[in-house]
């Protein structure tokens, strides 16, 4: 059974989301480790109300790859076989993304490659484009660039705010995330070009 490293940041309702369809038998995983890189992130304690191991790793005032050299062997101690980026307001170092190659996921509220990093709903509602939505990649060594898994069609209402677009789109990550995982560990693939073809 593939061991899931989930990392967090925040609330950590992506990771809720894949621990419901773990528990509900959608998707055949274990989670091993959630590590928050703030202490104060509300999906530690979430974790911890699970009975999952949880682990508080604070990152503030350290460098890239020193944090990433305390994360990874956090990570083998677990014995992880998929990392899961769930909110994780962090760069990873190439360091770290070599360590664990085409074995980290990602997932982004925008239709990749429009609108990467940060404040995604908010460009698309500056851009005024119809639709936006959601993506789950394989992260490489660039923000948000990696090779697509799967993406999720949001369409943008006239009367639409940040937040109310925010929480469409948060609907569907929550649906598609387990649903990568799933194809990722489940199925056969291969990268040609840009793009992962499932067998």
């Amino acid at each position: 059974m593939t061991r899931l490293g989930i990392l967090i940041s925040g609330r950590g309702s992506n990771f809720e989301a894949i621990a419901d369809s773990i528990a509900a038998g959608r998707l055949d995983a274990e989670i091993a480790v959630v590590i928050g890189n703030r202490p104060e992130a509300p999906g530690l304690e979430a974790a911890r109300r699970r009975g999952l191991t949880a682990v508080s790793l604070p990152s503030k005032g350290l460098d890239r790859q020193i944090y990433d050299a305390q994360l990874l062997p956090e990570l083998k101690r677990h014995a992880v076989d998929l990392v899961c980026l769930a909110g994780f307001m962090r760069l990873l170092s190439g360091l770290f993304i070599r360590e664990f190659p085409n074995r980290i996921l990602n997932i982004h509220p925008s239709l990749l490659p429009a609108f990467p990093g940060l404040d995604a709903q908010h460009q698309a509602l500056e851009h005024g484009v119809k639709i936006t939505g959601c993506t789950v990649h394989f992260v490489d060594e660039a923000l948000d660039s990696g090779p697509i898994v799967i993406q999720a069609a949001v369409p943008v209402r006239e009367d639409d705010t940040v937040e109310s677009l925010s929480a469409r789109i948060l609907a569907e990550e929550h649906r598609i995330y387990t649903e990568a995982i799933r194809l990722v560990t489940t199925r056969a693939y291969a990268f040609e070009g840009r793009r992962v073809v499932f067998r």
